[in-house]
């Protein structure tokens, strides 16, 4: 394909593009002219199929094919309204993937959805991997808070430790710390919470804040009161979770936490040496 008709493509895709409901789509309409389909009906057929391949790919169509109308102008000079759909990302990559592949238009639109829509998966992993990683950070300091409270109240660091594992124990349905390691693949050395998911990490903060705050409200003091507290309250987290239909000790373990933040931290390094590069 000559650079000058990929140049003309991509403008025109990039140029076609809107927002509705405050998500990027494109008008099935400018799309069919774009592709270089000179009838509706022909098109309709292919984006029938995109439809098809949505769905057995698990997304829901209204998600990414959405009717609407357009309003064109006819002979007369006056306006009438005609079927439009809104398409997202994924659902022009869809229509491309479906399209004649004979079409140079269909071929370039194949890898223009293809390329970005990966870029937004990026982003979208990106977004989650810094979610986990600020989730894993807010229970260190939810645990020392606690461990801080604690301490002057005749608990020490041994007892803290038994005091987690038995709150973990109640959290995981009858699974201790260990047990939880052995079942998800964590080394004996590494904390649990390192590999755990954002859902389960932000579960351990909520039950160990409750802990920290019951603690002072209670007035309660030495290990045997202080351990029941907890006890409770991660066994309410997990009632809690369990009504909304989710088991923490069925949730497959994650990438190593401290990598993914090493990753972030390397991205970020590489954001700010190119903006210097490109002053």
């Amino acid at each position: 394909m000559k650079k000058e008709l990929i140049e003309e493509l991509f403008l025109k895709f990039e140029n076609a593009s809107h927002l509705y409901n405050n998500i990027e789509c494109w008008s099935a309409r400018d799309l069919q002219e774009i592709l270089n389909y000179t009838k509706w009906d022909n098109f309709q057929k292919v984006i029938e199929k995109a439809k098809k391949s949505c769905e057995n790919a698990g997304e829901k169509v209204q998600n990414h094919f959405a009717d609407l109308g357009k309003m064109v102008l006819i002979g007369s000079g006056s306006e009438r309204e005609i079927a439009d759909i809104a398409l997202t990302r994924y659902g022009c990559y869809l229509v491309a993937q479906n399209g004649d592949a004979s079409k140079s238009e269909i071929a370039f639109a194949q890898t223009y959805f293809a390329v970005q829509t990966r870029k937004q998966e990026i982003i979208e992993k990106r977004l989650l991997d810094v979610a986990r990683v600020t989730a894993r950070e807010k229970l260190s300091k939810t645990e020392k808070k606690l461990s801080g409270i604690i301490y002057e109240r005749g608990v020490d660091e041994k007892s803290f430790s038994l005091i987690r594992s038995k709150g973990d124990k109640a959290l995981f349905g009858g699974f201790s710390t260990n047990d939880m390691k052995k079942k998800i693949g964590v080394p004996q050395n590494r904390p649990l919470a390192d590999f755990l998911p954002t859902l389960t990490i932000k579960a351990k903060d909520f039950a160990t804040e409750l802990t920290s705050h019951n603690v002072v409200e209670k007035d309660l003091n030495g290990d045997v009161q202080i351990t029941n507290e907890h006890v409770e309250n991660n066994l309410a987290v997990r009632k809690m979770l369990g009504e909304r239909g989710v088991k923490p000790e069925t949730l497959p373990a994650l990438e190593d936490v401290k990598k993914v933040q090493r990753q972030l931290e390397n991205d970020e390094k590489k954001i700010l040496k190119e903006t210097k590069k490109n002053k």
